[in-house]
């Protein structure tokens, strides 16, 4: 139970002043006894009344000392099967509250304040807040966050993922901001830093160490279970979720990533410089920035690259979407050359496809020519574009031809008739048409027919009228020249003949 500080001190001066004893003060302030022995005990007093009465665990308690001075963090229960083994016959609750008083604490620590030159080091760290819904997709926001140990400016850049190809674009966006690189970088023990750590033995990803060669500067992990050599950017990742993210409101990714440049270059830099408070870090800033490393001539390029095994259809899959290619390229291995915008689909030097870069799920990004070049070739290939345009495009469709095909209907057909009712009307209201007809349990392109023509009704419009006759009536419909009659005369006459 935590007390209040004048609740501790008034236990304390009625015990000295007022020589009340323990029941009396309990009683008095309201408080357990055994809250009045703690504060007296915390004080340095000895323990008030008659001494402890003997315990079963008293013979067991160097045993249990020696182990918990071996092991401090062994739990109770095992600490409680190990003295039943030896004899104990006490209960498990009564033991795990004695086991609370004699195990070891943990010494506190002291750290030293680390100060760091002007260009000298940055810590780096990635922060999640929450996640972001784009489509069928749920993906996670990963704020990436560098801060000069100087003068504590701050780089701020949102992405959905945390791949190493985000990561190392979050460190060529603050080398930009700043127009250098600092000497050092510090790195807690990060997937995308730190491959393997034995004690001091440390793997970096070899990436990260060819991105750090490129850029001339020094990754450094920080050490295990030191809090203050990362501090800097833990506090900015605070500072960041309370004066920056909370209560913001913004449209997608790319207008949160402008709010962040804005924030970082303006509020950011006008607060005090913790070093030096009567200082503004941009100022401080400015003044490192001359300290900094020069950038490389040429970036570092950061495209995510990714194998991909093509299959019967003319698509690839990447980040849970699929993206269309020349169907000349199924049943091949491709690579996808992907940034934060654009997905490049190439076959060796050739590229074969680019396409803007969807973060959706599910989601089907084609190329018209692509599409086209398989419809002129296949048949079949347009009977199933027709259905999946139906299914992207109205998605009861598919229930209405589930439906069908159980009444022994033609789906061909039927797949035909909402072709071109799709085409004569928006998806919304072919969509809405389908499920009334679903609805009067009726599934059947003319049952859709009448619902959009009532639809129509409602709305004052005029009803549609297909000018277009059928292929087969255009077939009996052409034009017949008609026969000469004189060649009839010629007849006549050699009849006559």
């Amino acid at each position: 139970m935590v007390i209040a500080p004048d609740i501790e001190a008034q236990i304390l001066r009625y015990h000295h002043a007022e020589k009340w004893t323990v029941g009396t003060i309990a009683r008095q302030l309201h408080v357990h006894h055994s809250v009045v022995r703690r504060v007296l005990a915390q004080a340095g007093l000895p323990r008030i009344g008659p001494p402890p009465r003997p315990s079963q665990i008293d013979a067991y308690l160097p045993f249990i000392r020696q182990t918990l001075e071996t092991f401090p963090t062994l739990t109770a229960s095992r600490l409680y099967a190990m003295a039943r083994e030896r004899g104990y016959r006490g209960s498990p609750d009564h033991f795990r509250h004695l086991i609370a008083c004699h195990r070891p604490r943990p010494k506190a620590e002291a750290y030293l304040r680390l100060r760091s030159l002007p260009g000298e080091q940055a810590q780096v760290d990635w922060a999640h807040f929450g996640h972001l819904q784009i489509g069928r997709a749920r993906r996670p926001l990963m704020a990436f966050v560098m801060v000069l140990s100087y003068s504590r400016q701050i780089f701020l850049r949102f992405f959905l993922d945390a791949r190493m190809e985000s990561f190392l674009r979050g460190h060529v966006g603050a080398f930009a901001a700043w127009q250098g690189v600092p000497r050092v970088l510090l790195y807690d023990n990060l997937k995308s830093a730190v491959l393997e750590r034995h004690g001091a033995a440390i793997r970096f990803h070899p990436t990260l160490l060819g991105f750090a060669g490129h850029y001339r500067y020094e990754p450094r992990p920080v050490a295990v279970a030191r809090g203050n050599e990362k501090g800097r950017v833990e506090r900015a990742i605070r500072y960041v979720r309370d004066s920056f993210f909370a209560a913001r409101s913004f449209v997608d990714l790319d207008d949160l990533n402008a709010q962040a440049e804005t924030w970082c270059i303006g509020p950011a830099a006008d607060r005090r410089c913790p070093d030096e408070p009567q200082r503004t870090v941009r100022a401080v800033f400015a003044e490192e920035a001359g300290r900094l490393l020069a950038l490389p001539d040429n970036p570092a390029p950061l495209l995510e690259r990714v194998t991909v095994s093509v299959g019967k259809t003319p698509y690839v899959r990447f980040d849970l979407n699929d993206y269309s290619i020349p169907h000349t390229h199924v049943r091949r291995v491709l690579s996808v050359l992907a940034d934060p915008h654009e997905v490049r689909i190439v076959d060796g030097a050739e590229v074969l496809a680019v396409h803007r870069r969807s973060y959706d799920k599910g989601a089907q990004i084609e190329a018209a020519d692509h599409v086209q070049a398989l419809v002129e070739q296949k048949r079949a290939a347009r009977e199933h574009r027709a259905t999946d345009r139906l299914a992207h495009a109205v998605p009861a469709s598919q229930t209405l031809l589930a439906r069908a095909a159980e009444r022994g209907a033609n789906l061909g057909a039927i797949t035909s008739a909402l072709i071109r009712l799709l085409d004569r009307n928006s998806a919304a209201d072919l969509q809405a048409a389908i499920l009334e007809a679903l609805e009067r349990d009726v599934p059947h392109p003319n049952a859709v027919r009448l619902a959009l023509e009532h639809r129509r009704e409602q709305r004052g419009q005029a009803p549609q009228v297909d000018l277009a006759l059928p292929e087969h009536v255009q077939r009996r419909d052409a034009p017949v020249r008609p026969h000469a009659l004189e060649t009839y005369d010629q007849l006549k006459e050699r009849s006559d003949d």
